[in-house]
């Protein structure tokens, strides 16, 4: 069994409709780090969640606002602790790899480790999921040049509190995971995946992620935070656009003036030159933006300068 000295370990639950499970998950958190305060956090659950989790021996709170990320943003607000576990409250993490991510923590002076699934059981983590968080994750690491990642929207995860601190939550869904991902890759804190169990929700409990609907408000927040931390290559592309087409436009035009020497389509050489002027301003703007972005990465870097590094643990 590890212990952690001096250490104020929290384990954080986003729950919304958990009651099937939720109290299996409390107690086995309370098994594998026994000094570890729990804390449920009920999203306007319509079940038995907050009186079951209670009921296990968890520190009950609400947050009112419906959306996972509403709830990670108010737990990393409201709690203090020197490390944080973040799990789902549906069972399908496995507790006894907490105290080895912990340690991996610890050991290698980590922010962020990332419980990676593997799962034989396709009810548990079906193909389409794993296929799609897989190019989601890809995709990802090569906007933010950090190949960190292969399991980017698992919901087992722990942090330092230096990482928690200077999180600037926005996302209102499950999304959050990414927003977590990308806030390590832009700061570039060291970060680390471990593998761990992956199971099937149990009998009576059900998802409540769609598919499509989810991947697609994933695939929004990473365009959103494209433009928002690399604006200039996101301006940059767009000014990229803008000039092949007004190219496009322009050339037909261009071959008839050298033969008669002159322009006999007029509205298309004012689209063309519209088109490459608002490349030219696209450009404009990321250059600025690029310039406010790397102000607002330094404050962050600060924040999280400011808080002090997690030391040791004893076996």
């Amino acid at each position: 069994m590890t212990t952690f000295r001096d250490l104020r370990v929290a384990v954080l639950i986003p729950c919304f409709n958990e009651a099937v499970a939720i109290g299996d998950v409390v107690r086995a958190f309370q098994a594998h780090l026994p000094g570890a305060r729990i804390y449920v956090y009920d999203n306007n659950s319509t079940d038995r969640t907050a009186d079951i989790a209670r009921g296990a021996g968890a520190c009950v709170r609400f947050e009112g606002m419906k959306g996972k990320g509403q709830v990670v943003r108010r737990m990393f607000a409201d709690v203090d602790a020197d490390v944080c576990v973040l799990v789902d409250g549906d069972m399908t993490y496995d507790a006894s790899a907490a105290p080895a991510m912990i340690r991996r923590l610890l050991d290698d002076g980590l922010d962020m480790v990332v419980a990676s699934r593997v799962s034989d059981d396709q009810a548990a983590y079906r193909r389409g999921h794993e296929f799609g968080n897989r190019a989601l994750t890809r995709l990802a690491s090569l906007i933010f040049g950090a190949d960190t990642f292969t399991d980017m929207l698992s919901g087992y995860r722990v942090f330092s509190r230096r990482f928690v601190k200077s999180f600037p939550a926005h996302a209102q869904g499950f999304e959050t995971e990414v927003e977590l991902a990308v806030h390590a890759m832009e700061l570039r804190m060291p970060v680390a995946e471990m593998p761990s169990r992956y199971s099937p929700r149990p009998e009576g409990s059900h998802s409540k992620l769609n598919t499509y609907l989810d991947g697609w408000r994933i695939l929004k927040t990473i365009g959103r935070l494209f433009k928002n931390g690399r604006p200039l290559m996101f301006f940059s592309c767009l000014c990229a656009i803008c000039f092949v087409m007004a190219v496009g436009l322009s050339l037909p035009l261009l071959d008839t003036y050298l033969a008669t020497g002159l322009v006999p389509r007029f509205p298309t050489a004012i689209l063309s030159s519209a088109i490459g002027l608002l490349g030219g301003i696209f450009l404009i703007c990321g250059l600025v933006l690029e310039t406010v972005t790397l102000g607002r990465r330094e404050g962050k870097y600060a924040t999280y300068l400011s808080c002090p590094p997690v030391n040791g643990w004893d076996d």
